[in-house]
């Protein structure tokens, strides 16, 4: 089972994604123990080094744990801080791919899809539809967070700074999914945004109606230069938010199947509803 020639990534990403697919499609359970190093390299045909690097990656995502003398297992939680990053462009395999995203900037989903949409492009994945929503806070209502740390009242510098942050990064997610339809690269796409006052504490990604990432973005203090003047605001740190996975299963009566199902469901309540169309 030979890594692809003309895939230019590192070798250990190669193994780590095709071990991580395996995971996260059950070919290895919770619990399972996975193939020696050695064995594990000659299937691959690499170095015993590559898959010492390819299991660090997935260590440090919390996939595997290695023993002692055991060996390397597949992690028995099933909940637990994830990395985003693998599991989007894994999503972007299907023929049909929905991406669901509520927040607050939609910066990090754009630094996501960045590669996936780049590998359409060059005919690497070739999806027959692609269609993406965003919900994001509306700008140009006032913010009980983020918030001046000295009164705790809205900045309209802070939110007019934030604006054009979630214009910058959410319309060019629009701009590149409907760019491949317009191109005939995918035969179905549709990508849009919709704004609503109410102010986010947490961010969901929505992937194929088959996995939801949750995390709550904690608060922070820091300083910012708005308006040529100092100030302190109490601001959301998506960066710091820390994601956890919920999966559905054969069992629709399982906690991973009934939180996807309720999570799409307040999504699309919030869709229909209160959300309006952002226009640039």
């Amino acid at each position: 089972m030979a890594l692809d020639p003309d895939d230019p990534r590192p070798p250990y990403v190669q193994v780590a994604n095709a071990l991580r697919a395996a995971i996260l499609t059950k070919v290895f359970k919770a619990g399972d123990k996975l193939p020696s190093r050695s064995e594990l390299a000659k299937k691959y045909e690499v170095a015993p080094m590559t898959v010492q690097n390819a299991l660090r990656e997935l260590r440090e995502e919390g996939l595997i744990v290695s023993r002692q003398g055991s060996g390397v297992f597949v992690r028995e939680r099933t909940e637990r801080p994830v990395g985003l990053r693998p599991h989007v462009e894994r999503a972007f395999e299907a023929d049909h791919v929905t991406i669901d995203f509520a927040g607050f900037s939609g910066e990090t989903l754009h630094g996501i899809v960045q590669e996936p949409l780049d590998k359409i492009r060059i005919g690497r994945l070739r999806p027959e539809s692609i269609h993406v929503r965003i919900l994001v806070p509306d700008p140009t209502v006032p913010w009980s967070v983020p918030s001046k740390v000295a009164d705790l009242s809205d900045s309209p510098e802070f939110r007019e700074r934030s604006a054009e942050i979630m214009r910058r990064h959410t319309l060019a997610i629009v701009d590149n999914v409907n760019e491949l339809g317009t191109l005939g690269l995918v035969k179905d796409v549709s990508a849009e945004v919709r704004i609503h006052r109410a102010t986010p504490m947490f961010k969901l990604y929505m992937l194929n109606n088959q996995e939801a990432f949750f995390g709550f973005y904690p608060v922070r203090e820091h300083v910012l230069s708005l308006g040529g003047e100092p100030q302190a605001i109490y601001d959301l740190m998506g960066k710091d938010t820390v994601l956890f996975q919920h999966s559905v299963t054969d069992d629709d009566s399982s906690t991973g199947s009934q939180y996807v199902d309720q999570a799409s469901a307040w999504f699309d309540s919030l869709w229909d509803t209160i959300a309006v169309e952002y226009t640039r």
